[in-house]
């Protein structure tokens, strides 16, 4: 049977909650939002059951995002600084639920810490893999760099490098679209689980695309990308909260 959804949520730049009693608290720095044009179609089948593609226009996107994450830490203790920090580039997707709720499907996050990695399959079941990454600073250009080492396919890889522009004082629905983001869906031993997150409005810039040299979007499982990107934008980026899961009826787990 079909999913129904129901209303989605506003698309807002601010969370639409508050995340009082953090599950667990990170930075998201220097991030890097490549985007391009996909159906919907093409999508569906490779979101967790009780979503579907959120589109906008009747259009859905695949996100190409490299970051460095910084300071991991759970509940309100101080962040991890050597363990936690490291460079990570993702493969997303955009869901909505039966309530509502908007999100994103991770296909792949590649990420250079393998304890790390270990930890957020065994106790998430996200696909994180083991790969080798480097991010670059020169100037105002930034090159994020990764070689995939396992579980695999090893080998898929990703060079990407904009120059980073002004800031953008008014973004636009489609840029709100990709980017405010408050919560992630996924399944969890085999139930559907939203993950909350609260942070505060994108600081956004325009950027321009200099090198896009990658494979990680066709090893998600995903069409190769045709053509530039549709959007590109970079943000020095922001602290994030993660709230307690939720079960499929919207209750937080206990």
């Amino acid at each position: 049977m079909s999913l129904t959804p129901a209303v989605p949520e506003p698309v807002t730049a601010d969370p639409p909650r508050s995340t009082p009693s953090p599950l667990l608290t990170q930075s998201w720095l220097d991030m890097a939002f490549l985007h391009w044009a996909a159906d919907p179609a093409d999508v569906a089948p490779l979101l967790p059951a009780g979503t579907v593609p959120d589109t906008l226009d009747g259009v859905t996107y695949v996100g190409l995002v490299a970051f460095r994450m910084h300071r991991i830490g759970w509940f309100r203790l101080p962040g991890i600084p050597y363990l936690g920090t490291f460079p990570e580039t993702n493969v997303r997707l955009y869901s909505v639920d039966a309530h509502g709720r908007r999100g994103v499907v991770f296909r792949s996050l590649d990420a250079s810490r393998l304890i790390p990695v270990i930890v957020a399959r065994t106790a998430f079941r996200l696909p994180y893999v083991w790969s080798r990454m480097a991010i670059r600073h020169s100037g105002d250009t930034i090159t994020y760099t990764g070689t995939r080492r396992w579980p695999g396919p090893r080998g898929a890889h990703s060079r990407i490098t904009i120059r980073t522009g002004e800031r953008i004082e008014e973004p636009t629905e489609l840029e709100h679209f990709l980017t405010a983001r408050w919560g992630m869906h996924n399944t969890f031993f085999g139930r559907p689980m939203y993950l909350p997150n609260t942070h505060p409005r994108w600081p956004l810039h325009r950027a321009d695309l200099i090198e896009c040299d990658e494979d990680l979007v066709a090893a998600a499982g995903l069409p190769e990308p045709a053509g530039p990107p549709v959007s590109v934008l970079y943000s020095p980026g922001v602290p994030v909260r993660f709230g307690r899961p939720a079960r499929p009826n919207g209750i937080p787990a206990p």
